[in-house]
């Protein structure tokens, strides 16, 4: 019996173990030796706040947010992120689904209200800006393609996104956020509901008194919208794809920006409204500038090649491309994990550029 268990069980196991530990260091293994620059790490225990010089957002999607972010906010001003998007999420099961998450009362807070208010608060007493991007997730589909057969059902879904934006045009209120984002990827319900989504911008702003942008995916959506006139930022989600082919060089990158600035820079001026690039964000891996959007999962490691090179190239290019356009107020880079360790980086091929090289790409950038 032994023997048995000793061939049967013990022995594929360590095999399985031992192969999947090969794959991962072979996948994890770049050529890549990056030189870190300290220098320009702010050392303060405040953000410098650039922003009032040059109206640029430096700002970064955080998340992971605890009572205590003492630790998380000192680790964003060292790296010169002076707007933080605090985004709380709305569910919603699927595309063809009227039932959303809803507060139990618009303007009034419940325990996880409270948690985004007092991050709030802490970002701002180190001079940090703060965006409220109020996230709607579908947890089986994708937002921009909710779809309902009826006009009664549109209206009763609109119904419950405008009372958690409601809701949230008071919490920024409240807590003095400097940016409400007042819908994230909603193409499907634009295109049908157009004259909701102008009375919704009313709405908020006899509630809120900040600024307003929609954060519009880089596929188009950004064309169907009316009412950009009445926000302050033209929203993207600037998921643009840069190159065909993997492990791209900084030249191929930059020249993959080319026709979207041009189209970009049009359609500031046709709006005579700033682009904010609501998100943007690679992955470090190989592949990172073909199709940015795509998600990875955890087993990534095992069939896709790392590469912290090509996702702080991808940087590099997307700030000498853009960031000293008049016309281009800035990014919101996808994304911060607050619980990220430096242990896990090595073997990570998720859109986080902590403890990568494209963190201090970043944090250059950031610093001019």
């Amino acid at each position: 019996m032994g023997k048995r268990v000793l061939y049967s069980v013990i022995i594929p196991i360590f095999v399985i173990v031992c192969l999947y530990k090969i794959i991962v260091y072979t996948n994890s293994s770049e050529d890549f030796i990056y030189q870190w620059d300290h220098s320009i790490e702010n050392t303060n225990e405040h953000s410098k706040n650039l922003y009032k010089n040059d109206g640029k957002h430096r700002g970064m999607s955080v998340f992971g947010w605890k009572p205590d972010n003492t630790e998380a906010i000192a680790s964003l001003v060292k790296n010169n992120i002076e707007w933080v998007a605090v985004i709380p999420f709305i569910s919603q099961k699927d595309n063809n689904t009227t039932k959303i998450s809803m507060p139990d009362s618009i303007g009034q807070w419940s325990k996880r209200d409270s948690t985004f208010i007092n991050t709030i608060q802490q970002l701002q007493n180190k001079g940090i800006h703060v965006q409220l991007k109020p996230h709607l997730w579908v947890i089986d589909g994708w937002r921009s393609e909710i779809d309902f057969s009826s006009d009664s059902d549109w209206k009763i879904w609109f119904e419950r996104y405008r009372k958690n934006m409601l809701h949230y045009a008071h919490m920024a209120e409240k807590s003095g956020a400097s940016l409400f984002c007042i819908g994230t990827e909603l193409k499907s319900s634009l295109e049908r509901q157009p004259r909701q989504w102008k009375a919704l911008v009313k709405e908020i702003k006899a509630i809120y008194s900040g600024k307003l942008t929609y954060a519009a995916n880089w596929d188009g959506e950004y064309e169907i919208i009316d009412f950009w006139s009445d926000l302050d930022y033209i929203g993207i989600q600037a998921y643009f794809p840069l190159t065909q082919k993997v492990n791209p060089d900084l030249a191929s990158i930059k020249k993959g920006w080319n026709t979207h600035i041009k189209t970009l820079e049009n359609l500031s001026r046709n709006h005579q409204r700033p682009i904010l690039f609501t998100e943007v964000g690679y992955k470090s891996e190989t592949s990172a500038t073909i199709k940015p959007w795509e998600w990875g999962s955890y087993f990534s490691i095992l069939y896709q090649k790392k590469s912290d090179r090509t996702q702080q190239l991808a940087y590099q290019a997307l700030f000498e491309s853009l960031w000293n356009k008049e016309w281009f107020a800035g990014t919101y880079i996808w994304e911060w994990d607050t619980r990220t360790t430096k242990e896990s980086a090595p073997k990570s091929l998720n859109f986080s550029p902590r403890f990568k090289p494209a963190q201090n790409t970043i944090a250059k950038w950031y610093s001019k």
